[in-house]
């Protein structure tokens, strides 16, 4: 399974990139999950709810199944964070995993850049940053430079990147 992240500062556009390529390395015959860091509580559950009562009870893991998807809830309990490669063990096998945020973790990714943000850029100082998809080109960088408007042009990138083969549908 390759790994690939999407990276960048709050506001930057990465939910919306990742959105776009979904459909784009779809397309291409490529099976893809993603994991998406949050840098706030979040919740999935809903009150009142039998899974929300399990975990309110003290459960530390409730899994919630149907006939048209699961969905694990685990609650840290005190515990740590989970690391990234935690996270990455618990994804089953697919073709590309796209892991949006954890942009200081050890891994390749392509940085998301508006020069609107005033935000310095991370390829400055990372790296694993093997492309930068941005809303103007930023100057100073070696790395391959990619609009931020062309999904079809930056699922290409990743597939090379990562070795992978198209093969539509």
């Amino acid at each position: 399974m390759k790994v690939l992240g999407i990276a960048g500062w709050s506001g930057s556009g990465k939910t919306t990139l990742v959105v776009r390529l979904l459909p784009a390395l779809i397309a291409r015959g490529i099976t893809v999950s993603t994991i998406k860091h949050a840098h706030h509580g979040f919740e999935v559950d809903q009150p009142g709810k039998d899974s929300w009562r399990h975990r309110e009870a003290g459960a530390t893991e409730v899994l919630v199944s149907s006939a048209r998807r699961w969905a694990l809830l685990h609650e840290h309990r005190g515990a740590p964070e989970a690391s990234l490669d935690q996270l990455i063990a618990r994804m089953s096998p697919v073709d590309l995993l796209l892991i949006e945020g954890f942009k200081h973790y050890p891994h390749d990714k392509i940085e998301v850049w508006r020069e609107a943000l005033q935000k310095p850029l991370l390829a400055r100082d990372d790296r694993r940053v093997v492309a930068i998809a941005a809303d103007a080109p930023p100057g100073g960088v070696v790395v391959p430079i990619l609009s931020l408007d062309d999904a079809a042009a930056i699922a290409d990138f990743i597939l090379d990147h990562c070795g992978l083969m198209a093969t539509p549908a």
